[in-house]
């Protein structure tokens, strides 16, 4: 069977399409799909149907949905039978899946396989995997069940997925190349039109847009957006778009060589509504706009609901492409001429013959359109010929080049659709999304009609067959198509007429001159011989002689004959050289840099193996050094030369993974046990000694965990500020993450579960729930193998309250009440205090009031045996929420009171912050709304003196609120604004509420 929840809910039997029954029955299908297999629990299903009323028959109409899937996924399923699907688990359902049968699990796998190529330094390979990924998508997560569900953070977080892909492959793409370029920018501005609030997104399409030479395209996307943000939000646009924006003038302003054809692009683009997201950066004060234009209007897209912003030129976008019927995307204003042919090789030589063949065929203006197939073997190089080739006719297509790879022939095996590759064509000109039609006859008319009365020249790149191709050779008089197949594609020189040019290998003289391009005459005029010999052990494949080539310009110093013996030692074998290579090769390369290193490099360079993250600071490589940071900078500064390790920002080095593995041989050859586990020790330290300081910082009056010495040589950051400290926190949180994993298997596991308990705060304050459980499980995991009671203690409550963060009751119920037996068997009374505020948080979010308050009785009483006096006015302020969801705004405001006066005879100005703004509430609940509003700045200033941006903006939607209750919605839409940027910074998850409210604002 297969499933989709990455668009429509769907489920097919071989081939046929399942159907899924009633709105309920669907959106019980989706929250078990969406869990990827894992059990889902009984009251959690009913909180995801009904919310806070379900009916008394809740469970039993549960039961009925669960059995009438069962008998659609299973139709041979005897009564009686248990079901293998649809199972029963302790207190719930689960519905296991296979990676092959659930697209969710596919886009993840691919997606993690783009993070290894990435790490590995293969960027085009990252791209290329997610945009597979991204073709999973059919529009938002679990579309089609009741709104009310698929508002569930577990299909939120899923969309979050797809947006964070979208940015990871536009980061990666400017080393890909144009083809890859065009898909992303397609995909891209897709979301960008569903996120149009979401700066980071619309940062890297203004980016991906300059890196591809389309400056006046950029330029105007940014135009549009700021434009809506002043408009909608009344708030400029932050640092990093503005960043985009400068990088983009500065494309414009420079100097370039003219090109050798034209490519006028003008598009903007259409957003449509808006889903979820994140951003990076905050509102900023005005930025002189150089590229101020007019604002777009607003209208509402028919199919959708949701408003559209439109602008002059082209539009990229529409809130799910799904439409059934659209009308043929003609007249189009200010036609585009797309640009998109990958850079020729500028080692490119020989093929003088085939040159020769393609330019007789070439159509002049008025002649028949062509195609040319060119077809061969792997790595013959058929792409490279038919690229260079492509870009010497450039000139005589002036209303379009346009390039796609059709991944006929992909590790992946996912071919590209006829539909998909129209869809990328019409994009390339511009079509919005929502006019490109759904079916691949309707494309392919509004494909022909686009290029009526155009000169076009098409690159179809790695054809996988005759039919993939039909659809997209371009009609009209004077264009031309390039397709390139390991096949010989018959079927399209039998019905369309295509001209066949077959690739063979290289001659003898086109072979060396290969190597003379690469390496130089000098060189292989030297060792003409060890260059014959080159030549013909690879077989004259220009695959072969140019990964040859690229080893020996890595060592100037090693000699032909010495490359001609390695290959000749390996019995001529060429498969390493038919794709990636493998690790064994990679060995021997890599070698002959490492035996150039100092001893001091090669053993830094052995060290970072053993680091926990993805890159490191110079601190932490001094910590697995044990020497002082300026020791170790030479030491980096040989390594980044050498190109064993990459700068990628000043002051951050990280390896290519492949690297690593080597590195990590060494290790276990060249190291002693003890000095690499005492290397771990140290950098372990580091992260631990140097998170305690930042939290101390950031939270100087919350409860802290008492750490061991830290190892000699550990080298723990300082941090002047609260701004310092929470940088940090974001700059290394990937790093801390792994550093939790690896502290949890490394001696006792203290350093892993005290590392998660120091990250408790940042994370939840951050929303960032999902890894706060995945680093307390493990913590809960190293603190029971090394037999620590208060790590168990501590990871049971930080995970507890994690659970329920994410609406994982009971979960949470059974990790808080072990992590209350621990800490009452080992006599922390603030551990058992802290623990009780955890489940009153929760009675409270159950509507269990009475329970609340009666734990936060019992937390005072500890408090105050404890003689903690911040403690006790948390307690306080908590107590003072409560009687506000009571509807006791008298007492609120009693409670909250006691607490300020707690806060600031202690100098917390965090619990300050909280109390000011409790009193704010309920001063807004007593109808005081200047009362409200003084109390909510005093919070406001606080909260930023601390840098606490998640409160910050919570404070901003409680003056929202006010405003709104003064009947000032402008001023209300400002702040919620101000609230949102905040959030999507952070990437909190509270953000998708946020902009709900704005869009209902207007």
């Amino acid at each position: 069977m297969r499933f989709q929840i990455l668009g429509p809910v769907r489920v097919w039997r071989d081939t046929a399409d399942v159907k899924l029954g009633a709105p309920k029955q669907r959106a019980l299908l989706a929250l078990l799909l969406a869990h990827a297999g894992q059990p889902v629990p009984l009251p959690a299903i009913v909180d995801a149907l009904w919310h806070e009323d379900p009916p008394a028959t809740a469970v039993n109409v549960i039961h009925r949905h669960v059995a009438a899937l069962r008998r659609l996924l299973e139709p041979d399923l005897h009564t009686g039978t248990a079901s293998s699907r649809l199972v029963r688990t302790s207190g719930g359902y689960g519905l296991p899946v296979a990676d092959g049968e659930l697209d969710l699990l596919r886009f993840r796998s691919l997606r993690e396989d783009a993070h290894r190529s990435a790490r590995r330094d293969d960027r085009v390979k990252a791209v290329e995997l997610l945009v597979q990924a991204l073709d999973l998508w059919h529009g938002p997560a679990a579309s089609g069940i009741p709104v009310e569900v698929r508002a569930l953070p577990v299909f939120t977080a899923v969309d979050d997925e797809h947006v964070a892909a979208v940015k990871e492959a536009a980061a990666y793409v400017p080393a890909a190349g144009g083809a890859l370029t065009e898909r992303v920018l397609c995909t891209l501005r897709r979301a960008a039109s569903h996120h149009p609030f979401d700066e980071a997104l619309q940062a890297r399409l203004v980016e991906v847009l300059s890196a591809a030479g389309r400056q006046a395209e950029a330029l105007e996307t940014y135009r549009v957006v700021r434009a809506r943000m002043a408009e909608e939000l009344g708030i400029e646009p932050g640092p990093e778009l503005r960043a985009a924006q400068r990088g983009a003038l500065g494309h414009t302003r420079q100097p370039r060589t003219p090109p050798t054809h034209t490519a006028t692009d003008t598009t903007t683009g259409t957003t449509t509504g808006s889903a979820t997201g994140t951003t990076t950066g905050t509102p900023s004060t005005t930025l002189t706009d150089t590229t101020t234009g007019t604002p777009t209007s607003t209208a509402t897209d028919a199919t959708t609901g949701t408003p559209t912003s439109t602008a002059t030129g082209t539009t990229a976008g529409s809130a799910t492409g799904t439409a059934e019927s659209a009308p043929a995307p003609v007249g189009v204003p200010d036609p585009v001429r797309p640009a998109q042919l990958p850079r020729a090789l500028c080692a490119f030589t020989g093929r003088g013959a085939e040159l020769e063949q393609l330019e007789a065929l070439v159509p002049g203006p008025g002649e028949a359109a062509r195609t040319v197939v060119l077809s061969g073997m792997a790595g013959v190089g058929k792409t490279t010929l038919a690229v260079h080739w492509a870009n010497r006719l450039a000139a005589r297509f002036p209303d379009g080049q346009l390039y796609v790879d059709l991944r006929g022939f992909h590790l992946s095996g996912a071919a590209m659709s006829g539909a998909e590759a129209l869809r990328a064509l019409l994009d390339a000109f511009g079509v919005p999304v929502g006019r490109i039609p759904s079916e691949l006859p309707a494309q392919a008319a509004a494909y022909r009609t686009l290029l009526a009365g155009r000169r076009v020249l098409v690159v179809l790149d790695n054809a996988l067959d005759s039919e993939q191709v039909r659809p997209l050779l371009p009609a009209p008089d004077g264009c031309l198509a390039v397709v390139t197949s390991r096949h010989q594609l018959q079927g399209l020189m039998a019905v369309e007429g295509a001209h066949p040019v077959t690739l063979g290998p290289l001659d003898e003289t086109e072979a060396r001159a290969l190597l003379v391009r690469r390496l130089g005459a000098d060189r292989v005029g030297r060792e003409e011989e060890a260059a014959a010999e080159i030549i013909g052990l690879c077989e004259r494949l220009p695959l072969a002689l140019a990964i040859v080539s690229a080893r020996a310009a890595l060592n100037p110093g090693y000699r032909l004959a010495a490359i001609a013996g390695e290959l000749r030692a390996s019995h001529g074998s060429l498969d390493a050289f038919t794709g990636e290579p493998p690790l064994a090769d990679a060995r021997c390369v890599f070698s002959w840099s490492y035996q150039a290193l100092s001893s001091e490099a090669a053993r830094l360079f052995r060290l970072l193996a053993l680091h926990p993250g993805p890159d490191c600071s110079a601190a932490a490589a001094a910590a697995l050094s044990g020497v002082r940071v300026r020791q170790v900078r030479p030491h980096l500064t040989e390594l980044v030369r050498a190109h064993l390790l990459f700068e990628n920002e000043p002051g951050r080095f990280s390896s290519h993974s492949l690297l690593r593995a080597y590195a990590t041989e060494l290790v276990e050859e060249f190291d002693d046990p003890r000095d690499a586990d005492a290397a771990v020790t140290r950098v372990l330290g580091h992260y631990l000694h140097s998170a305690h300081n930042a939290s101390a910082v950031l939270a100087p009056h919350r409860e802290t965990i008492d750490l061991r010495r830290a190892a000699p040589h550990t080298l723990p950051e300082r941090f002047p500020d609260q701004r310092t400290a929470a940088d940090w926190f974001d700059r290394e949180r990937s790093v801390l993450l792994a550093a939790v994993e690896q502290g949890g298997r490394h001696g006792d596991g203290a350093s892993g579960w005290q590392l998660a308990a120091v990250l408790e705060l940042y994370l939840d304050r951050n929303g960032r729930w999902q890894q706060q459980r995945t680093i307390q499980t493990a913590a809960v995991a190293a603190a029971r193998r090394g037999g620590d009671l208060l790590g168990q203690a501590h990871g049971h409550r930080a995970l507890g309250f994690a659970l329920s963060r994410l609406g994982q009751w009971e979960g949470a119920d059974e990790h808080l009440r072990r992590a209350l037996g621990l800490f009452e068997e080992l006599g922390d009374t603030r551990g058992r205090a802290r623990v009780l505020r955890y489940r009153a948080f929760v009675a409270n979010r159950h509507g269990q009031h009475a329970d609340a308050l009666e734990h936060y009785r019992s937390a005072l009483e500890l408090y105050r045996s404890a003689g903690h006096l911040n403690g006790e006015a948390a307690v306080h302020n908590e107590v003072g929420w409560t009687r506000l969801l009571l509807g006791e705004y008298d007492r609120a405001v009693e409670e909250c009171g006691r607490s300020l006066a707690i806060h600031r005879e202690t100098g917390d100005p965090n619990g300050e912050a909280a109390a000011w703004d409790s009193l704010g509430v309920a001063s807004q609940r007593l109808g005081h709304l200047d009362r409200a509003l003084d109390a909510f700045r005093n919070a406001l200033a606080l909260y930023r003196k601390v840098r606490d941006s998640y409160l910050e903006a919570d404070t901003l939607v409680h003056i929202a609120d006010t405003h709104l209750a003064a009947g000032r919605t402008g001023g209300a839409a400002r702040t919620l604004g101000q609230a949102l940027g905040i959030l999507e910074a952070i990437g909190h998850p509270d953000a998708d509420g946020v902009r709900d409210r704005l869009r209902e604002l207007g």
